[in-house]
Parts: C-alpha cells; sequence; structure tokens
C-alpha cells in the first residue's frame, strides 16, 4: 500500500467525525426543520455539485420514497440536478452560476426548504474560479423568498454555514481525506435524517 493512502488514518478520520455526531444540536435541528416543512405540506429543494450532486439525488429520492408511511402524506421533495436538459440550458445559455437560482425561480416560497451539499460549502476556489457559486446564488434566493436554508458542508463550513437557517458541518480539516470523509459522512448523516424523519411521520397525528 503505498504511504500516501493509509487506510488507519482514513477510518480513524470517520471514527472521530462519528463521534463528534453524537450530540449534535444541528443535526436535530435539520431534522425538526424538515419534519415542520412535511407538516406544512411545503417542497423540500436538493442541490449539489460533483460527487454532492449524487447525495442531492440520493436524499431527494430517499425523502420522496423512503419516509412513506401507509395513510400519511408525502414529501414533496425535488433534486435540482437530475433535469439534465435543463441543467444543460441553463449553463450553456447563461452560465453555471445560475443552474439552482434559475430552477428555483418559479417554485420556491415561503414554506419550502432549500438543502444544499457541498465540501467546502462555497469556500476556496480552482482553475474556474470561486467553488460553488451556483449553490451561493441559489441561497441568496431563498433569503430573498424567506425560504429556509439547510447546508451540508464540511472544513469551515465556508458561505453555507453563514447562510444556512442551520448548518451540519462534518468537523475535518485534513487535506488527503477531507472530501472522501465528507462526501461519505454526508450520506451517513442523511440516512439518519430519513429514519428519524419516519418514525416522526409514524407517530403524528397529521
Amino acid at each position: 500500500m503505498p504511504e500516501t493512502f493509509k487506510l488507519s488514518h482514513y477510518f480513524d478520520q470517520i471514527t472521530r467525525t462519528t463521534n463528534e455526531f453524537t450530540k449534535s444540536k444541528e443535526l436535530q435541528e435539520v431534522i425538526d426543520l424538515l419534519y415542520q416543512t412535511w407538516e406544512t405540506g411545503g417542497t423540500v429543494f436538493v442541490m449539489g455539485c460533483g460527487g454532492s450532486a449524487s447525495t442531492a439525488t440520493h436524499f431527494a429520492a430517499d425523502l420522496a420514497k423512503t419516509t412513506n408511511v401507509e395513510g400519511k402524506r408525502r414529501f414533496k421533495a425535488m433534486a435540482l440536478v437530475d433535469n439534465i436538459p435543463l441543467v444543460s440550458a441553463w449553463t450553456n445559455d447563461n452560465g453555471w452560476g445560475t443552474v439552482f437560482r434559475e430552477q428555483l425561480e418559479p417554485w420556491l416560497t415561503p414554506g419550502d426548504v432549500l438543502v444544499g451539499f457541498s465540501v467546502h460549502g462555497g469556500g476556496g476556489s480552482g482553475e474556474a474560479g470561486p467553488w460553488s457559486q451556483n449553490l451561493v446564488a441559489a441561497m441568496e434566493l431563498a433569503q430573498e423568498r424567506k425560504a429556509k436554508i439547510i447546508g451540508f458542508s464540511g472544513f469551515d463550513g465556508g458561505a453555507m454555514k453563514k447562510m444556512a437557517d442551520t448548518c451540519i458541518v462534518v468537523p475535518i480539516t485534513d487535506t488527503t481525506y477531507g472530501t472522501p470523509v465528507v462526501e461519505g459522512y454526508h450520506c451517513v448523516l442523511t440516512h439518519a435524517i430519513i429514519f428519524a424523519l419516519k418514525d416522526l411521520i409514524k407517530n403524528s397525528k397529521s
């Protein structure tokens, strides 16, 4: 095994992260906010880029299907990464930074929730400039519309931590293992959230 990748260190990072979340106030806030959205019939819109795009799709699917309880109304959830023709149209005509905000423009209301997944939360930059500014633009619209914002981020949380009503930040600074641990742990967290929501819905009077 090359020295650049040590399995023991990778799993140490995951174990440390798990210990951080056993008493997470933000995790409970996310569950409460999503449950309130279900109670009031709001829609959950989900977004992310790269690996976080797949997490966004997965979470929207779980909200729409896995939380179902017979006799109870269902979650309204939509992933903003799934309509490839629409995403490519906005990218081609107006730029990558518009793809989420422009999709939300005709739909987003004060009773809705925008959920974003991002390793750095809109912080940092690469060859194309600052990262994830399309997420930031969508969150700006959510603030304008008085919709709620839930963030899933890592490292220092970035712009997402500052803009979201509540933000779960995976507490890691390791540059080698940071991205895989953050992305993987977001999936662990969303599964915990889904089954907590299903239990709340099952026992609700609505």
